[in-house]
């Protein structure tokens, strides 16, 4: 594989520009928000601190600046060939996914939006990948081989996956570091896949989300600053369900958001009214509550964590499947 300079100086350029603006208004947004009383609990700290929330909105706005880069760079140097169409409607479902998740954060799906709205809502989302029949509309499928399942796969299984995977995204949070830093790994791995590949748009959106996550992760980390929000998670997860449509990586991506597969479990178990929050002790571990409504909750139960020793050992889990996805990858098993 050929590497050209000028694909990489493009990237980089992109990779700059997104992280630049989502750190810059990151602590605009934590000054604004706390100012107006848009804040939260953390809840898994002892005591009645208070972090900013809404932080995806810096999300959003460094994605976008990011893909206008490419844009920008693609139409005046033309040292990327993008398909604009493609790239225009990756680019409008996830930030629609991710407009949906700013409504949800202002008002709350408990008190103004019902379950299964929140859960069908981004179905809305998929309609400009759904209008450009986005994907190659045919599945590999056991002892019959490749099927051409035409139009079917826009009108199916494009909006499936991403409300799939929007929703998905949204079960294993709560805390601090841990949505972003999972959505940093999961996605670099599929954009390093889209540039083996040459899948550009999916490597531009990849790029473009991937830096933003970092700069937001400054102000997320332990102990948090700022929370993402629905309008964070549901966007991670619809940039996840996007790239793997648009670069054919339908099966990676399933097996990339192993940890979401397991978790499902754990939520449909309690008809998805649990949360992943562990107890706060006085001496700075969480405790499982009595009845296990998370992944997370069976690793409390079987040793003493901390908040961040809990989130890096689910991103350490994550890095593992991650690597074991590519070199299957690399092996020519898909």
């Amino acid at each position: 594989m050929v590497i050209e300079l000028n694909v990489v100086l493009s990237f980089l350029i992109i990779f700059l520009a997104s992280f630049f603006l989502t750190f810059k208004v990151v602590p605009v947004l934590i000054r604004k928000m706390s100012a107006r009383g848009l804040v939260g609990k953390d809840m898994n700290k002892l005591g009645e601190k208070k972090v900013a929330e809404l932080g995806g909105i810096a999300i959003m706005l460094g994605f976008s600046f990011g893909v206008l880069i490419a844009i920008f760079i693609s139409t005046y140097f033309n040292f990327l060939s993008l398909d604009f169409t493609l790239l225009f409607a990756s680019f409008l479902t996830i930030f629609l996914v991710g407009f949906i998740g700013v409504i949800d954060d202002l008002i709350g799906w408990k008190k103004g939006i019902r379950q299964y709205q929140h859960a069908l809502f981004p179905l809305f989302a998929a309609l400009p990948l759904m209008a450009v029949q986005a994907g190659t509309h045919s599945l590999i499928l056991p002892f019959i081989g490749s099927v051409n399942i035409g139009i079917w796969y826009s009108l199916i299984l494009v909006p499936l996956a991403i409300t799939g995977a929007s929703n998905a995204f949204n079960m294993l949070a709560g805390y601090n570091g841990l949505e972003a830093g999972l959505g940093i790994i999961i996605i670099s791995t599929l954009s390093l896949i889209a540039f083996m590949t040459g899948y550009t748009e999916a490597v531009v959106i990849g790029v473009a989300i991937i830096s933003a996550l970092i700069a937001f992760l400054f102000f997320n980390w332990f102990p948090a600053k700022i929370f993402g929000g629905d309008s964070l998670t549901l966007m991670i997860g619809a940039g996840i369900a996007t790239m793997s449509i648009i670069g054919n990586m339908e099966k990676i991506g399933l097996l990339l958001i192993t940890l979401y597969w397991i978790e499902l479990v754990f939520k449909a178990r309690k008809n998805f009214q649990s949360e992943c929050f562990g107890i706060p002790q006085e001496n700075g571990f969480l405790k499982a509550p009595k009845e296990l409504g998370s992944l997370i909750h069976v690793f409390l139960r079987r040793r003493n964590f901390t908040e961040k020793g809990i989130v890096k050992t689910l991103l350490l889990i994550q890095l593992l499947i991650s690597i074991s996805v590519f070199c299957m990858f690399s092996f020519a098993l898909f």
